[in-house]
């Protein structure tokens, strides 16, 4: 039945513009700046802004805002570095605030 579906998709809330799969979720456990977030190993039809140094809640890290590829609405970030040793697991990866993203598909 999911093959006639076709596969679990996130949009931007404001636009529909899909942004990622439901299977590259790595984990939904992340905070946001205005709330749950999720971390996705990928996603698609974003921009990346440029990389800055902040200060979250599991220490410093080289992050950038991912923006909607369609209408520019921040999303969430990318994680560039991280520079304390537990937390190299997220280098690479992407959060997008549970507010910001719709199901589609499901």
């Amino acid at each position: 039945m999911d093959e006639l579906v076709g596969p679990r998709l996130y949009s931007c809330y404001k636009c529909h513009n899909h942004v990622s799969l439901h299977d590259d979720i790595v984990s939904k456990a992340f905070q946001g700046r205005n709330g749950r977030a999720f971390l996705f190993t990928h996603v698609m039809n974003i921009n990346v802004g440029a990389k800055e140094d902040r200060h979250l809640m599991t220490g410093l890290h080289t992050v950038a805002d991912v923006y909607c590829g369609d209408c520019n609405e921040v999303l969430g970030w990318k994680y560039e570095r991280a520079y304390e040793q537990t937390q190299k697991y997220k280098e690479g990866k992407f959060i997008l605030e549970k507010s910001k993203i719709v199901k589609e598909n499901w």
